[in-house]
C-alpha cells in the first residue's frame, strides 16, 4: 500500500527528509540516520495543509532546542490550492510525501531512535483516525485525510499540549523555513509570520530578529524559481 506522509517539521526540507530513506546526516544535526529498507525517493510530494496548531517543545539531542509537534484540531487536511472549508481554523503547513507503507514504518522507527525494519500495522489508525503506538513523542499517528485515494498520515505526541514549550535551535528553524519556501513558495515575510504563530517561536524572537536569523546568507530571500526543486 502507498501512503502520504505529511511532514510539518524539519522534514518539510526534502533533502533533510531523504536522510530517513537513504541514510546520512543532515546539515546542522548531530545524528546520522540508518535509512529505510527501501531507499527509493518519494514517488511524489505536494504542499499540504493540516487543521491545527504548530507547537515546539521537548529538547532534541539531534538539534538542541525544541522540535515541532502537531496539535490536531479535527477535520481533514487539504492539498495546497484546494479551498478551505468555511469557518476553518488555523492550519499547519506540511509537505506530503508519497511512500510505501514500509518506508513510512521505517521513518516512524527512526524518529523514535529505533532501527528500521519492524512492521507498523496501520489498521487501528485508519479505523479510528488516530492511534498511539506507544508513549513516545512521535508515536501517535493521525489519519488526516485522503489524497488521490490514498491515506494521508502524520505523527506527533499523544498530548502535544502537555509538553513544555521550548524554542527550536536556529539550525532546526532554518531547515523548516527552507522547506516552507520550497514546498509552499512562501516569501521570507510569510515564513516569519507563520512560524511566529507558534507560541514558543513568538516568545523567543521578534519579527525583526526572526527575519534576520532566517535570512542569514540570503538563503531565504524569497521563493525559489519554478522548477528548481
Amino acid at each position: 500500500m502507498l501512503v502520504w506522509y505529511a511532514a510539518y517539521g524539519s522534514n518539510l526540507h526534502r533533502g533533510r527528509f531523504l536522510r530517513y530513506l537513504q541514510g546520512g546526516r543532515p546539515d546542522g544535526a548531530h545524528r546520522t540516520y540508518a535509512g529505510a529498507r527501501d531507499a527509493a525517493a518519494p514517488r511524489d510530494d505536494v504542499a499540504y495543509h493540516l487543521p491545527g496548531q504548530l507547537r515546539f517543545g521537548w529538547t532534541s539531542p539531534t538539534w538542541g532546542g525544541g522540535i515541532a509537534f502537531y496539535e490536531a484540531s479535527g477535520g481533514e487536511g487539504r492539498p495546497s490550492g484546494a479551498e478551505p472549508e468555511e469557518g476553518e481554523g488555523p492550519e499547519v503547513l506540511a509537505r506530503a510525501y508519497l511512500l510505501t507503507e514500509e518506508q513510512f514504518a521505517d521513518v516512524v522507527a527512526q524518529e523514535m531512535r529505533r532501527a528500521p525494519g519492524a512492521a507498523l500495522d496501520l489498521t487501528p489508525t485508519l479505523h479510528a483516525g488516530r492511534h498511539a503506538y506507544g508513549p513516545g513523542r512521535y508515536e501517535t499517528v493521525h489519519h488526516v485525510g485522503d489524497l488521490e485515494g490514498r491515506p494521508v498520515l502524520t505523527f506527533t505526541a499523544d498530548r502535544p499540549t502537555d509538553l513544555p514549550e521550548n524554542a527550536p535551535a536556529p539550525a532546526y528553524l532554518r531547515t523548516i523555513a527552507s522547506g516552507l519556501v520550497d514546498a509552499h513558495r512562501l516569501s521570507l515575510d510569510e515564513v516569519v509570520r507563520y512560524l511566529r504563530r507558534s507560541p514558543a517561536v513568538g516568545a523567543a524572537w521578534t519579527p525583526g530578529e526572526l527575519t534576520e536569523l532566517l535570512g542569514e546568507g540570503n538563503t531565504l530571500a524569497g521563493p525559489p524559481p519554478p522548477g528548481s526543486i
